[in-house]
């Protein structure tokens, strides 16, 4: 199985300007997310990270966007209301766009980007395939919640990480425990180095 870390430096490489940071970000939320649910139910989302303006000039809002007009300041992922906020959006139909600085530009969009040539493992839906069409047509990386319970990765219009939210919620919380108990402040990504 590949190494998260190895996954993160080949879709943040420098040419496509996918920030680690947000990246990791987005990837804790949608866990939650697929583990959490809302109101007792699962439910599946996307959310698409950087090139926020082709991904914006290739989707459109499918209902008034819900974060349209608000401060930038007001919509950092890093920030616990925003998460709750977008936990309870993540229930209505349509993908958000995150930019590189962590901003969620907008909400409830329709992804309309070709699905030509594009491969995906059967079992897998419109999300999916969704997901895989706006990061071939852009420089964005897709993250999809599924309705199973699994978050997966695309780049490039290939999936390119699977992940099992327990698992994944396991080695991340250890790594950072096991930082944690070196006494050491160092960040998940200090020592990540994309060659």
């Amino acid at each position: 199985m590949t190494d998260f870390k190895e996954v993160l430096c080949k879709v943040c490489s420098a040419c496509k300007g996918v920030n680690p940071e947000i990246l990791e970000r987005v990837l804790l939320l949608a866990v939650e997310i697929a583990r959490e649910g809302r109101e007792g139910r699962r439910i599946g989302t996307i959310f698409v990270v950087a090139d926020t303006q082709e991904v914006l000039k290739n989707s459109r809002s499918l209902i008034l966007d819900p974060l349209f007009g608000h401060d930038p300041e007001l919509k950092q992922i890093h920030d616990p209301n925003v998460r709750e906020t977008i936990k309870e959006l993540a229930q209505l139909d349509g993908a958000f766009v995150i930019s590189d600085q962590g901003i969620v530009v907008s909400a409830c969009r329709y992804l309309n980007a070709s699905a030509d040539d594009i491969r995906m493992p059967l079992g897998l839906g419109a999300r999916h395939m969704a997901a895989a069409s706006i990061s071939r047509a852009t420089k964005a990386v897709s993250v999809v919640v599924s309705e199973s319970s699994i978050v997966r990765v695309f780049d490039n219009g290939e999936m390119v990480s699977e992940i099992i939210p327990e698992l994944w919620l396991f080695s991340h919380y250890s790594r950072n425990a096991q930082i944690a108990n070196l006494g050491t402040q160092i960040s998940d990504f200090s020592s990540l180095s994309c060659t």
